[in-house]
């Protein structure tokens, strides 16, 4: 069964709602320009909530260890999501001095992208293969694009990963059937409007998922 990621959560409701609907992961997003932003009090709230066979995932961009002392310190996560710029080395030093998982974000717009993959699976416990921002994009993620899924149809990686971009319920069956994905993620695919998460689509994209 395809495991559902529902990233950028804000409300009681929604996180409640997702939790009913049979997601695996809950994600919560520390990046400020976002229209999903969470404080760390706010996330903290949410994620008291969550049962804890879920994993709850701290998604943040370019952290200094300043903010994800914070985060850690003052969230109960279980995984940390880097969706900026950092390097392998980044990553590194984040497992090390958190020892949480991480999950690092790439961006694929065409083949040349794919290489980025195979380095930050040496040093990433999950990828999540995302579709790149286009140019001057303010945020690196959340953009309701995808990129052709054909570019990693039967490609396997040794560390788990997760197909997100441009995700919705009407296309991720398709999408997991060409690229083989194992692990789903969502954020404005199922929204009413930027930052404002609809219970019924998130309803919807699960079951479609999974197949349901």
């Amino acid at each position: 069964m395809t495991a559902v990621k529902i990233c950028g959560l804000s409300t009681a409701g929604t996180v409640a709602a997702t939790v009913q609907a049979g997601a695996r992961y809950l994600g919560f997003n520390f990046f400020e320009k976002s229209p999903r932003y969470v404080s760390i009090s706010q996330a903290r709230e949410l994620a008291l909530s969550v049962p804890a066979d879920i994993c709850k995932v701290a998604l943040s961009v370019d952290a200094t260890n300043k903010q994800l002392d914070a985060i850690s310190a003052g969230v109960p996560i279980d995984m940390l999501q880097l969706h900026g710029h950092e390097t392998p080395e980044r990553v590194i030093e984040v497992k090390k001095r958190y020892g949480l998982p991480v999950m690092k974000v790439v961006g694929v717009a065409d083949v040349s992208d794919l290489a980025a993959i195979d380095t930050y699976m040496r040093v990433s416990d999950q990828i999540l293969v995302d579709a790149k921002p286009p140019k001057n994009a303010e945020l690196p993620g959340g953009n309701g694009i995808s990129f052709d899924w054909r570019l990693i149809a039967g490609r396997r990686w040794a560390v788990p990963w997760m197909l997100a971009g441009g995700l919705t319920a009407e296309n991720v069956a398709e999408a997991v059937r060409l690229t083989g994905a194992k692990q789903v993620d969502v954020s404005s695919g199922v929204e009413s409007a930027p930052g404002i998460k609809d219970k019924a689509k998130i309803a919807a994209f699960i079951a479609a998922a999974q197949g349901d």
